[in-house]
């Protein structure tokens, strides 16, 4: 069984969870909350909330966490990927798409990224439309937008959200 906590935090009350791998989902929004789950603090999630509170306050770039996101293996190939734009850069659900290895992929690489489970740890919010406009975020575009502009890679000038 996952174990869950809510945190307080800048953005809103934010909950995470884990198994006995790493940490499995972030909820806020929209995004993908397990279905069961024990309400319980762990070492983990402190340690993951700490590490949440240090990136959204601009004192840290990167994670130092064991994830355990549970999806398909194309999804699993897709959050692999995310993981791997650096802070402070954006990239289009196409480049992704190709990145992977599937250039004609680029509506299923954007599925996929709304179903990430652990969104900012796997940084989905990096990813934006070929046109350059904010698509789609499971915890909302206002949310998006913020953790884009906190890391300076909002893409001034093209930036507009997508109704």
């Amino acid at each position: 069984m996952k174990k869950a906590y809510f945190y307080d935090t800048m953005y809103g009350r934010i909950g995470l969870a884990q198994n006995e791998q790493g940490l499995t989902n972030v909820f806020f929004g929209r995004t993908v909350a397990p279905k069961v789950y024990e309400l319980e603090k762990t070492p983990l999630l402190d340690e993951a909330a700490r590490q949440m509170q240090e990136y959204f306050a601009g004192r840290r770039r990167e994670f130092q966490l064991p994830l355990a996101p549970e999806g398909t293996p194309f999804e699993l190939s897709v959050w692999e990927a995310l993981c791997t734009i650096p802070y402070g850069e954006i990239r289009t659900y196409r480049q992704i798409a190709q990145q992977i290895g599937r250039p004609t992929a680029c509506r299923a690489v954007g599925y996929a990224n709304g179903l990430n489970p652990v969104s900012i740890f796997i940084p989905c919010h990096r990813v934006i439309g070929t046109s350059g406009k904010l698509t789609g975020y499971a915890g909302g575009l206002d949310m998006k937008e913020k953790l884009l502009r906190m890391e300076g890679s909002f893409p001034l000038g093209r930036g507009e959200k997508q109704k």
